[in-house]
């Protein structure tokens, strides 16, 4: 059975030779990874090198490392107790002490309120201003630990004015563009402004690349709606997102973020910590089983392994198994209980009469396929609207996109439940079904008696999906 849901793998340069990329792939890899924060020019490099020499169509992902505050540099751990009370200071260059921790941004004394939270490496210490001084802020302790440098620094429901994009981020950006990757996946979105700041970059560059935002503090979770308007697709990066909102609200907040994003059709990804205990031990907890099975039965596009595949001691047993989660999800009537996740109106964010006309089209082709014996539906494209129309609604078909440009067929390796081909453009169009099903017939996966639906258009790019056909695969090939 092929699996819909799509995943996406984690990859660094210390572990990307082509053989291990090509199990990953086998495996179910959809698309990798590149998480700048922890990689160079040259390591990314030999990453998407490998990983093209593969297949042409996995596609590529890189994380910006987006607006983030750390603990300076120590020469040694700090040790706290509870009660204690710390000084902060905020100086990118300051070097901390036992009398005071220095944080990377300047201004940090001036945005922090006093009675604000302070949560430092991931959450696991927490800190209280209890007084604000002009230069820094005199915080109590509490709960035991120690504090180091180069670790993650939240502050829960306030609102810092951090820029959105890094100086190695921008430069990243462009190495994006120069090596025609498909996906920048922007760290702490917190406004649609912070997408246009990447915008703007790509814009420079006449670039493709599309950007999916990551959604990791309370304001992008606030700011949810407009952020999908303006960006790909988004990303519920739980790490730090369960450090921003209260953990108990975390999975309701997937759920909602996953509901959001199908209704605007924009392919949505859960991440951070799903099969986090295979980075030490060959088998998942059953916690973490749970958990990757109930972001597919949310209605997730994609999930993502970080540690498991980058440096995890079984990364190609931790593909296996989600793609073994899927399968298994997927083949139950439960993931199907609703047809139509979509709204049900099917002209939402339709703007131009040829979008209403596809839009239409691809909400009566899923329905027919529902009522139908239908063995898989067949499109061709040269944006991706079709197909992401089609898979925002989570049917039970398989959906065969024959894309006309390979940077769309990469893109689309994020979409739920679409198997990708490139086919070239025909010259004339009314031979697309018999080129299509050509395309994808060495893989015997359609029988003559099989029935397929097919949705395309005869009028041109411009006008997008006119037209679609129900017939067995015999019929369709008499119809040449």
């Amino acid at each position: 059975m092929r699996k819909k849901t799509k995943i996406i793998a984690t990859i660094s340069d210390l572990k990307c030779d082509k053989e291990f990329l090509k199990h990953l792939y086998d495996s179910g890899m959809n698309v990798v990874r590149i998480n700048t924060a922890h990689a160079s020019f040259d390591g990314a490099r030999k990453v998407i090198n490998n990983v093209r020499e593969i297949s042409e169509k996995i596609a590529i992902l890189v994380d910006t490392k987006g607006p983030e505050i750390r603990t300076n540099p120590m020469e040694q751990p700090l040790a706290v107790e509870y009660g204690d009370m710390i000084k902060i200071k905020g100086k990118h260059d300051g070097i901390s002490s036992d009398e005071v921790i220095y944080v990377n941004y300047n201004y940090f004394v001036n945005d922090v309120p006093e009675g604000s939270k302070i949560l430092i490496d991931d959450g696991d210490l927490e800190l209280v201003v209890k007084n604000k001084q002009d230069d820094y802020l005199e915080c109590m302790v509490m709960n035991s630990g120690k504090i180091n440098g180069k670790k993650s620094v939240n502050i829960p429901s306030t609102h810092i004015q951090l820029p959105s994009l890094s100086e190695k981020d921008k430069s990243f950006i462009r190495f994006a563009v120069e090596e025609n990757l498909d996906f920048i996946a922007h760290s702490f979105v917190r406004k649609k402004e912070d997408i246009f700041a990447v915008q703007r970059i790509l814009d420079e560059h006449d670039s493709p690349i599309k950007i999916i935002a990551k959604i990791e503090n309370e304001e992008g979770v606030k700011n949810i709606e407009e952020i999908l308007d303006v960006s790909y697709g988004v990303m519920v990066a739980r790490g730090d997102l369960a450090i921003e909102i209260s953990q108990e609200k975390l999975p309701l907040v997937q759920k909602q973020i996953i509901a959001s994003a199908i209704k605007k059709r924009r392919p949505v990804i859960v991440a951070t910590q799903m099969l986090h205990s295979m980075i030490e031990n060959p088998r998942p907890t059953r916690a973490e089983v749970s958990d990757v099975a109930n972001a597919i039965f949310d209605g997730t596009d994609a999930i993502m392994l970080s540690g498991e595949t980058a440096y995890g001691k079984y990364p190609i047993e931790a593909v296996k198994m989600m793609t073994k989660i899927a399968q298994e999800v997927e083949s139950n009537t439960l993931t199907y209980k609703s047809t139509l996740l979509v709204e049900t109106d099917p002209l939402l964010n339709a703007i131009h009469i040829n979008q209403q006309v596809a839009i239409q089209l691809t909400k009566v082709i899923i329905e027919a396929a529902e009522k139908l014996d239908i063995k898989a539906i067949l499109a061709d494209t040269s944006t991706g609207n079709t197909i992401r129309a089609l898979a925002a609604y989570r049917g039970k078909h398989t959906i065969y996109a024959q894309c006309y440009h390979k940077h769309i067929m990469r893109q689309l390796a994020l979409s739920y439940g679409v198997h990708l081909d490139h086919m070239r453009v025909p010259k004339d169009h009314s031979n697309f079904i018999q080129l299509a099903l050509e395309n994808v017939s060495h893989k015997s996966i359609f029988k003559k008696d099989n029935l397929i639906a097919v949705i395309s258009g005869n009028y041109g790019q411009a006008i997008g999906a006119s037209y679609i056909e129900i017939a067995t695969v015999e019929n369709l090939i008499k119809g040449k």
